[in-house]
């Protein structure tokens, strides 16, 4: 698990960030960097190298190996500090609070700000990097590729996703982004795999749901994880979160993504509440109406 570095911040200086950037720097090159590049990545001596080295290694912000050579490479709590110093040199944070939700690809902390944010670190191929790499598109065609330059990728298609479809779309207001961070509204509402929804709710419930993927689709963007797992409801409505797996509509296989969003969001609720929807919907009917724009007159569950 990825530890938490904003209580570390304010015990780092100027020249501790200047290592971690000559880091970020040379991992572009190699996976790990050594030891004898960094006077030239971070523009420090040799001296102040060491000194920086050893002040964030125990802090575990960069890990070393010793084989063959002596190199070193930033971890995720060393990309994490990189983000933080950005957001906060731009007054989009203040702070960091508690955790709101950690999961294998992602850790959403509560930020401090003018209101209520959420701040997101994308953590794809901090787990299981190979499989990552064969399922993210974006690392497809790449022969170096660093579990950073993954979480960048994803964090950067999750911002844009949401600034093309925001506001026409229920989704959290993107705020700012920064390597594999974003910082967007925080949610309120409970997760919909949580909610107790009475029965007769549910086809209401689903409608919004379905709803929104017609209008992200008006937008340009599917989803393409769309789950019970991605959305908030509460008494406003429903709000669509997690996008960095989102593909433009003009994408070869967003007919394909489309039909299994529609396909994941039916078979939740016919699962859960049996007795208020049917199951047997023509979910290719359905996902043809939602491209069509017409999934408001189709209302397959009536």
């Amino acid at each position: 698990m990825v530890q938490n570095v904003a209580g570390q911040m304010a015990e780092l200086e100027p020249e501790d960030f200047y290592l971690l950037s000559g880091l970020e720097q040379g991992m572009r090159f190699s996976r790990w960097v050594a030891k004898g590049k960094l006077p030239e990545f971070s523009r420090l001596d040799g001296d102040e190298v060491d000194y920086r080295l050893d002040r964030c290694e125990r802090r575990g912000l960069v890990e070393r190996k010793t084989i063959q050579y002596t190199g070193f490479r930033l971890t995720f709590e060393g990309y994490d500090a990189l983000a933080l110093r950005t957001f906060a040199e731009r007054d989009t944070i203040e702070g960091v609070g508690a955790p709101l939700g950690v999961g294998k690809e992602s850790d959403v902390y509560e930020a401090r700000s003018y209101k209520p944010l959420a701040l997101k670190f994308h953590r794809e191929g901090y787990t299981n990097f190979r499989e990552v790499k064969r399922e993210r598109e974006y690392t497809a065609d790449k022969n170096h590729i660093s579990w950073f330059y993954t979480a960048r990728k994803a964090a950067e298609r999750e911002h844009e996703a949401l600034r093309t479809v925001y506001p026409q779309v229920s989704v959290p207001r993107p705020i700012d982004h920064n390597r594999h961070a974003v910082v967007m509204e925080k949610l309120e509402g409970v997760e919909l795999s949580k909610a107790k929804l009475d029965p007769a709710q549910a086809v209401g419930v689903l409608d919004l749901v379905l709803d929104e993927v017609q209008t992200a689709y008006e937008q340009g963007y599917v989803h393409a994880d769309m789950s019970e797992y991605n959305v908030f409801v509460s008494s406003e409505g429903v709000t669509v979160f997690d996008w960095p797996q989102a593909v433009p509509t003009d994408h070869e296989n967003a007919d394909e993504f489309l039909e299994r969003d529609c396909r994941n969001v039916v078979s939740y609720f016919t699962r859960k509440y049996p007795a208020e929807l049917p199951d047997d919907v023509d979910v290719p009917a359905l996902a043809a109406a939602v491209r069509a724009g017409e999934f408001e007159t189709v209302r397959a569950f009536d």
